[in-house]
């Protein structure tokens, strides 16, 4: 319904409406006043004479004051705009943010302030001057030694986000093999991590690092313990020994049990390590290979799930769930039957051996391989029966029976 617009508020003049509008940030309504309050407010909290504690009041700087934490919350949200987030910089916010990472003992505290910068790093010139500070580039990464899984999550976010920028991704590889305790670290989260937020997210990472530096890649895959940072050298003998492979197909057995189609990034890890020799040495295990065709039983199971299970829904939202469902699980079974063929190419007669005698080579899970790999790895399977007949020829005949075709190539 149309009408005049209201007359502005009494006592609001021309003069004062624009000071009203200088307040504002950029195109936004967000008041400048306002969070220069807000970061007046971080500043005092790391200021030196509230930084100093006793064992009485430490416990109290493990707690955000709950109207901070509101008004902080607001300024991570705002932190998407970027009017805001160019405001922040001009501000000098990351230092801030720095200051309290490297001093507030305050985990919900951390996790914000990372997340804010995480934000701000989505807007490319901010990501190179976040990239440049060699300080706050050390701080970041240290965040990764930390023990709160939602912080270590904001931490993960904020370096793929660099890591995705080419302009600056090479600083973020070097700083990191510059810091060889953060392999453990990574490798700590996959091993023992239930929170599969996180240990997707750190997939995401790991997969672009190895995607950008292979050098990289091989030196974590010859790791074995590494001296954490600052860990004095007569304690090192007691730290745990991380060996890579295992530690991703942890991570990717968590992230499986909560939704199979999370699996694509521990996948694209395992299959970039397929790309060099010490990859392939690596992987060529034989519970590896055993995981891999139980989750391709698994696929199959998943698509063979009655369509009734959904009664509630029309036909059309069927159709496309389904349509959505067989999508990401085809790119998954590509990526996992590429993954398989490359271990079976690199088994050796001992190897497979073993493999018959313990099981993981049975005729089951064999023809079940098989059933994914056929016809597409016609070749990498008749090796393979090849080998078979010098291990176990019963075994060979009975799958050559079960597979006409590779009875005319053998």
């Amino acid at each position: 319904m149309d009408r005049n617009p209201s007359p502005p508020p009494p006592g609001r003049d021309k003069e004062e409406e624009e000071v009203a509008g200088g307040d504002c940030i950029g195109s936004t309504v967000y008041s400048k006043h306002w969070l220069f309050g807000v970061l007046s407010g971080l500043i005092q909290i790391v200021s030196p004479e509230n930084t100093k504690s006793s064992s009485d009041d430490e416990e109290q700087q493990m707690e955000l004051d709950e109207e901070m934490e509101n008004e902080i919350c607001r300024v991570w949200d705002m932190s998407m705009d970027e009017d805001v987030a160019l405001f922040l910089q001009e501000f000098n916010a990351p230092d801030i943010f720095m200051g309290v990472l490297a001093k507030s003992k305050c985990p919900r505290l951390r996790e914000i302030c990372v997340g804010i910068l995480g934000n701000m790093a989505c807007f490319q010139e901010i990501c190179v001057s976040i990239s440049s500070d060699k300080n706050l580039g050390q701080v970041l990464l240290h965040c990764l030694y930390d023990s709160d899984p939602p912080t270590l999550l904001e931490t993960s976010r904020l370096l793929l986000t660099c890591l995705s920028q080419a302009e600056v991704a090479s600083v973020w590889v070097e700083r990191i093999r510059e810091h060889p305790a953060i392999y453990d670290s990574i490798c700590f989260i996959m091993s023992s991590s239930t929170n599969v937020d996180l240990l997707v997210k750190v997939g995401e990472v790991v997969d672009k690092l190895f995607d950008l530096d292979e050098k990289l890649m091989l030196e974590w895959v010859r790791n074995g313990a590494t001296q954490p940072l600052d860990q004095p050298q007569e304690e090192s003998e007691e730290q745990p020994v991380f060996r890579l492979v295992p530690c991703i197909l942890e991570a990717a057995k968590q992230v499986r049990s909560e939704n199979p189609e999370w699996l694509d990034v521990y996948m694209h890890i395992l299959q970039l390590l397929t790309t060099v020799d010490d990859g392939i040495q690596a992987i060529v295990d034989l519970p590896l290979i055993d995981s891999l065709i139980r989750v391709l039983q698994n696929m199959e199971q998943c698509q063979k799930k009655p369509e009734n299970s959904t009664e509630s829904n029309t036909e059309e939202t069927k159709k496309t769930d389904l349509t959505q469902d067989d999508f990401h699980l085809k790119i998954l079974k590509d990526i996992l039957c590429e993954f398989l063929s490359n271990i079976f190419q690199a088994l050796t007669k001992e190897t497979v051996a073993q493999g018959v005698k313990e099981g993981q080579l049975s005729k089951q899970k064999c023809s079940s391989a098989f059933q994914n790999l056929l016809p597409f790895y016609s070749p990498v399977v008749e090796d393979f029966i090849k080998i078979l007949h010098e291990v176990d020829k019963a075994l060979a005949d009975d799958l050559e029976k079960s597979f006409p075709s590779l009875k005319v190539q053998t």
